[in-house]
């Protein structure tokens, strides 16, 4: 008797994302194990040569085609971003324009700053020609966050393609729709270009690790400082250069001098605006005591007004992270319990998913709300006697990737005693809006930069080429026929060149 084979049905590990405002689907995706990681990353290797022979100017043509798209289908594209990340429409296109900007200034000045230069190969080597030329590392493996789920990663996928680079993107759990609808994007806009240029794959935490472990040329993670050094440590295996934008605890310091109720309206925004999800949002404000009073009542007058939500009058969304409300309520707890006093809000501002604004006062700088990253709309303010007494409380962090100043006539120079990444004066985060400023932090915010001239050549390596291009009779240095008579004239040369002290 001949038995009837049956086909056995294979259940795939679907990820699924939601609206963190409703908890409704928004979409679902298999998920990537390290095989289908390991194939992205093999069809990024076979599309990187045709990528990178394109050259400078065919690659900056099909970058700004890729933003053309992106602009032209906003609305669709923000539409997806509310629903996946829960921030206002508003917000979303502000985050897509913002990093269109950027994608075209990678573009547009990527042949400028990665072009072959010469440099001068000094008196002893005259006779040779000194060139850098900049290689692309040949793929880039890039995991985004949720909290900007366009934006930021595309600090790094925007200057690792103008680079010459191809790239493997993990976008976050939690955003896994906006970064299909990205990277699909790109090869709309440009359907005579091979697969492979730029890929997404899918999943959790495990997917990231399958990719940094899958022999990518380089990483470029954004996330925890936790997260970010496991990272660097599984890279560390093999020697895979990273850059990681890690976590902040960014502070603002108001002047005596300030301009006290735009100093006011910008912290509001900076410490509130995606319901202070954001890097580099203010959670730490330190105000010299001539001014607190009427800081205090501007700032509440700003930030009393403000409400969470999902409609379209929403001042900003819902947490996205579910978890995040826990450490809200943990650092507020905190806060309290150690002398702290709410100015503004309080335990009954968290009403899951949606936090209102929590402005809390004289909070003691060893605890949870001052020391760690909170990443909800929340803000500490406390008074200084002076400017230096604000900047020593403003450096006491692990942390150090943004801050801003407020100060008519001193902005400046306490902006270069600020040990942070980046620094706003007089304004919130206005350097994350500057495709021209690198941007990145130091200590427990992370190592390395995007965006700029820095982030541009973060994600390509020097090659030093010299060529002789024509020999000098008796002067064979690099040689073992070189003569007496020929170190006799280096010694006479070098203390001309160098042996008198100006």
């Amino acid at each position: 008797m001949t038995e009837t084979p049956t086909t056995a049905t294979v259940s795939v590990p679907m990820l699924v994302t939601t609206n963190p405002a409703t908890g409704e689907q928004v979409g679902s995706w298999p998920i990537d194990d390290a095989d289908s990681v390991g194939a992205a990353v093999a069809l990024a290797r076979r599309a990187a040569d045709t990528w990178r022979e394109l050259g400078f100017k065919d690659r900056k043509r099909a970058l700004l085609r890729w933003g053309a798209h992106l602009v032209n289908h906003a609305e669709e594209f923000c539409a997806l971003i509310s629903a996946e990340n829960g921030k206002t429409a508003d917000d979303a296109y502000l985050e897509v324009i913002t990093a269109v900007e950027h994608l075209a200034w990678a573009a547009e000045n990527a042949q400028k700053v990665l072009g072959p230069k010469k440099v001068w190969p000094g008196l002893m080597m005259a006779n040779h020609e000194a060139v850098i030329e900049q290689r692309p590392h040949g793929v880039v493996g890039v995991i985004g966050p949720w909290n900007y789920p366009v934006y930021t990663p595309n600090g790094s996928i925007a200057y690792a393609l103008a680079a010459g680079n191809t790239v493997v993107f993990k976008p976050s759990e939690l955003t896994t729709g906006v970064g299909h609808w990205f990277a699909a994007a790109f090869a709309k806009a440009n359907p005579d270009l091979p697969d492979g240029i730029l890929t997404v794959v899918t999943g959790p935490g495990d997917t990231g690790r399958a990719l940094v472990e899958s022999g990518v040329d380089m990483v470029a993670f954004t996330g925890s400082t936790a997260t970010g050094k496991r990272i660097m440590a599984a890279a560390a295996q093999r020697l895979t250069p990273v850059v990681l934008e890690c976590g902040g605890k960014d502070a603002a310091i108001v002047a005596e001098d300030a301009d006290v109720a735009a100093a006011a309206d910008a912290i509001a925004w900076s410490a509130m605006a995606n319901s202070g999800q954001t890097c580099v949002g203010t959670e730490r404000c330190y105000v010299v005591a001539s001014v607190l009073d009427e800081f205090l009542a501007e700032l509440t007058r700003r930030v009393e007004g403000l409400t969470p939500g999902s409609g379209p009058d929403a001042s900003y969304g819902p947490m996205t992270l579910p978890s995040q409300v826990d450490v809200i309520a943990g650092h507020l707890e905190d806060a309290l319990a150690k002398g702290g006093t709410a100015l503004v809000g309080g335990p009954e501002s968290i009403k899951a998913p949606f936090v209102r604004p929590i402005v809390l006062l004289d909070v003691p700088e060893g605890s949870a709300a001052v020391r760690e990253e909170t990443f909800g709309p929340t803000l500490t303010v406390r008074a200084v006697r002076n400017v230096e007494e604000a900047i020593e409380l403003a450096n006491a962090s692990e942390y150090g990737l943004a801050s801003s100043v407020f100060s008519r006539k001193r902005g400046m120079e306490i902006a270069r005693k600020l040990r942070a990444g980046a620094t706003s004066v007089n304004s919130p985060a206005a350097y994350a809006a500057i495709p021209a400023l690198p941007f990145g932090g130091v200590g427990e915010s992370g190592i390395g930069r995007i965006h700029g001239a820095a982030g541009l050549l973060g994600f390509t390596r020097p090659h030093s080429i010299a060529r002789q291009r024509f020999e000098i009779p008796g002067m064979a240095l690099l040689s073992f026929a070189r003569t007496e008579s020929t170190l006799s004239t280096v010694r006479k040369l070098t203390a001309f060149r160098f042996g008198r002290a100006k």
